[in-house]
């Protein structure tokens, strides 16, 4: 049975009822300003029962797309026939993005504490009370990520895709490219899924800064998943997009320090041996060579043009028909960015 079936549905000590909407302040923490530090929780119950979903963002402080994701999701007309409940939480580390930080005060990442406990350090404190409250709660969940600081990744699924209910909502989700992730200790996944709750990691953009593209795929991606899970209205007529699935990626790293000059892009298909980018000194002399280890395409990519020997520049997933990557990644753009509004 379904959390939303089940009578009474509580929250931080709030009972939300069937058809009601609440917005709830989930305490975490008391400052030694004695300030009180709550998670902003919102809850929206259909009238009609089904399945309860979380959608999360911020659980790194600086990745800021997935705010504003669920600022329009909340405010979608198609929540108006809502079955079963929908969580949304625009906030999770709180300190973190006061502070336009990835890491909480203490510099634990709180997306490397799960499932975290009630006597531990800051970051196990907020893990547990998380995923006590919201997750536990909870049948199905996304999480929403960018890339790190001077870091963007293309807009992917990561999630476990052996799995064939989770499976079919991450195809569902809408983005050109799903990657099979393996579970790391201490992430929300694996916590997740040690409570039987299957969950998506979407990752789009770049920390600090939103991207149109990246939200907008976010938002009608969620919506798909709702859909599949029959908690909305199937929206008939739209063209889907045929997601490609890649088992392995990897990240290629400078040889060398020096000003990078990039030759290749975030989407860009890449062929065994091709040139990606050089390194050079501050005078312009060539010292290294970025090359592509494999065929597939670029995923996630290095933004500052200053590396270090041994930084992560590319991080390149392996398809066996990239092509045909590209020409969903084309479908994507031009179904959520027309041309006018470039």
């Amino acid at each position: 049975m379904s959390q939303s079936a089940q009578e009474p549905f509580t929250i931080a000590g709030v009972t939300i009822a069937r058809g009601e909407t609440k917005k709830i302040e989930l305490p975490i923490v008391r400052l030694y300003t004695d300030t009180e530090m709550a998670i902003p929780v919102y809850v929206h119950r259909g009238k009609k029962p089904g399945p309860t979903m979380f959608v999360s963002a911020a659980i790194h402080g600086d990745e800021l797309n997935g705010i504003e994701i669920i600022s329009r999701l909340i405010n979608s007309k198609a929540l108006k026939s809502l079955r079963g409940t929908l969580i949304a939480v625009p906030v999770v580390n709180v300190y973190g993005v006061l502070h336009q930080s990835r890491y909480l005060p203490d510099r634990r990442d709180l997306n490397r504490s799960f499932p975290g406990s009630a006597r531990g350090s800051l970051a196990a404190r907020m893990a547990h009370i998380f995923l006590e409250e919201i997750v536990a709660k909870c049948e199905y969940g996304i999480d929403l990520h960018t890339g790190a600081i001077h870091r963007s990744n293309l807009p992917q699924i990561r999630a476990n895709l052996d799995d064939p209910k989770t499976r079919e909502m991450a195809a569902a989700f809408g983005v050109p490219v799903l990657l099979n992730a393996t579970l790391r200790d201490g992430s929300l996944r694996q916590a997740a899924a040690d409570l039987g709750v299957r969950i998506l990691l979407y990752e789009a953009g770049e920390a600090l800064r939103f991207d149109e593209l990246c939200i907008r795929a976010g938002v009608r991606g969620v919506l798909n998943v709702m859909r599949k899970l029959e908690m909305i209205p199937v929206k008939k007529g739209r063209r889907g997009i045929e997601p490609f699935i890649a088992r392995r990626s990897g990240w290629l790293r400078a040889g060398d320090s020096g000003i990078v000059n990039h030759k290749k892009q975030l989407g860009d298909h890449v062929e065994k041996g091709e040139l990606l980018a050089t390194i050079a000194d501050l005078y312009g002399n060539e010292l290294d060579q970025v090359l592509a280890d494999a065929d597939g395409i670029i995923i996630g990519k290095q933004n500052i043009p200053l590396v270090q020997e041994g930084e992560a520049m590319y991080h390149v997933a392996y398809f066996q028909e990239p092509n045909e990557v590209l020409e969903n990644l084309e479908l994507l753009q031009d179904t959520l960015l027309p041309e006018e509004n470039f």
